[in-house]
């Protein structure tokens, strides 16, 4: 089954705003109806392919099958930019100017490889494409003629040791058809994000993804033992051994390198036993700040739970804590700040964490709301971009940026962003809601995730562009990171040449012209292009 081709997920799943969000919207933040209808995905016509008979019979060679080089509208439609909300708004306007020329589905390494072959010898760059679901300009490269490099065939279990506790996955592999696969022989690999219901395990590698059980589980590059990567000029194998000295760890390089040096093509990483027990719960503190430091307590000192958030006072009053459930808190003078704790493992080690983290929340200045605000969350945790839709079907903007920090930092990198936001979309005439939840934790800082919505204004991607961008120069002003697991895609490129220094910048560009020295991978994707 395909994602929507104009907005996230299965269309059984999406749902109407509740008319107490729809009325807050348009008496809080002016929002309005939108003035044209909707297109169909056969109202959209993209440009005829331009690569020519021997560049398509030549991807076909590659791939063993004509049938694997799909050149139809709908295909590529589909394989058009990621679900940023930018994303959304322009192909729902039937912007196809990033239309790749053709999908192609190779089904094994060796096939990846002679796709890149027979992309270097006709001109034509290529972007790796897993679940398509970008939020940063990942798959919309800077280079006319391309093809989307559809990973969907490589999706197996291709090896579990579990003496070891390691498996190899295909990049293909879909998030819950990988736990599918691993829960069978009793194992998970733990990872949910947000997008986890369509996100690849490739792209998880890519994007350095984290997700909702971090605390417990870690991100996943912090799961991943070894990686191959196919790329224009050979092979890269990284990973015989869970640690070593020989040399800098290379899959540093390919971890986070979202298709610029090479198309992952298999990832070995570490599971874990399925846990027996899974307890979530919620806590409400009177305040951010007071939210902030229990977390920072747990974190630091532990017990650590699985999962642990907490969102502040303007996301917990609208009820985006908990998706399946906005507009439930409105008109509440007690909301405060929600957090959420999980626990996983052994009855008996989840009961023995949870008591002890009760302790220490209790003496923090929380107080306990019971299991039902945890099993809320639990129940809509990857309703959200769902909720993004409904939003944008009724006139709203809405989209979300990410970033993280020391814990000293994070006070002030939370106002600044906030200020940001709200400064430039208030002085564009569309003053905006900015809700904001700490999702992940360290011992050593957290990440932020902010939430905007907004009236759309004439031009909705013209009317966002300024506020993005003055939200990133506020993330590296406050010493914060321009992403803590979306990615950098096009959208955060330039600042994320800043954070990282010029001669870091050189660094990689060394890499990637010795791995892509035509420069046909994901250009201008992470590094601007030469």
């Amino acid at each position: 089954m395909d994602m929507l081709w104009n907005g996230w997920g299965d269309p059984a799943k999406a749902a109407p705003l509740p008319d107490s969000v729809t009325g807050l919207l348009r008496d809080l933040l002016g929002v309005k109806p939108r003035s044209t209808p909707a297109l169909a995905l056969e109202d959209i016509e993209p440009p005829a392919p331009t690569a020519g008979p021997a560049a398509l019979a030549a991807l076909a060679e590659a791939v063993g099958d004509a049938a694997h080089v799909r050149t139809d509208p709908e295909s590529r439609i589909r394989h058009t930019r990621g679900k940023s909300t930018p994303d959304l708004l322009r192909i729902r306007a039937g912007d196809t100017s990033d239309v790749p020329q053709a999908v192609v589905l190779p089904a094994t390494h060796e096939e990846v490889l002679a796709v890149l072959r027979a992309c270097a010898a006709h001109g034509l760059a290529a972007v790796p494409f897993g679940g398509g679901t970008s939020v940063v300009g990942g798959l919309a490269p800077e280079r006319g003629a391309f093809v989307a490099l559809d990973l969907r065939r490589m999706n197996r279990l291709l090896d579990l040791d579990t003496v070891s506790r390691t498996a190899v996955l295909q990049p293909g592999l879909r998030a819950p058809e990988a736990e599918a696969l691993l829960a069978e022989q009793g194992f998970t690999l733990g990872h949910f994000p947000q997008s986890f219901e369509w996100a690849s395990i490739g792209g998880f590698a890519a994007a350095r993804s984290s997700g909702q059980a971090s605390a417990g589980y870690g991100r996943f590059d912090e799961m991943v033992l070894g990686l191959t990567l196919a790329t224009p000029e050979g092979t890269v194998e990284t990973g015989r051994a869970p640690r070593s000295a020989a040399g800098p760890d290379l899959r540093q390089l390919i971890l986070g390198s979202e298709g610029a040096f090479g198309v992952i093509t298999s990832v070995t990483v570490r599971v874990r036993p399925l846990p027996e027990a899974r307890i979530y719960e919620g806590w409400r503190f009177a305040s951010f700040e007071e939210g902030a430091a229990a977390l920072r307590r747990l974190a630091q000192d532990g017990p650590r739970p699985t999962v642990l958030r907490l969102s502040d006072e303007t996301e917990t009053l609208i009820g985006l804590a908990s998706p399946d459930d906005v507009g439930t808190s409105l008109g509440r003078s007690d909301a405060g700040c929600l957090a959420v704790t999980g626990y996983e493992g052994t009855p008996e080690e989840t009961a023995h964490r949870r008591e002890r983290a009760a302790a220490v929340l209790t003496a923090a200045g929380g107080t306990p709301l019971g299991a039902e605000p945890g099993e809320r969350w639990a129940h809509g945790r990857f309703s959200a971009p769902y909720l993004r839709d409904a939003l944008l079907d009724v006139g709203a903007f809405a989209e979300t940026l990410e970033t993280a920090a020391f814990w000293s930092r994070v006070p002030e990198l939370y106002a600044a962003v906030r200020a940001a936001l709200t400064d430039t979309l208030t002085r564009a005439g569309t003053p905006p809601l900015v809700m904001c939840h700490i999702s992940h934790v360290y011992e050593n800082g957290a990440s932020l995730y902010f939430t905007v919505v907004s009236a759309q204004g004439e031009d909705p991607v013209a009317h966002w562009t300024p506020a993005k961008h003055a939200a990133n120069e506020a993330v590296l002003a406050a010493g914060g990171t321009i992403s803590h697991h979306h990615g950098v895609g096009t959208d955060h490129r330039d600042w994320y040449v800043r954070e990282a220094g010029e001669l870091a910048v050189e660094a990689l560009r060394a890499v990637k012209r010795r791995l892509d020295p035509d420069g046909l991978l994901n250009p201008g994707v992470l590094l601007p292009t030469d």
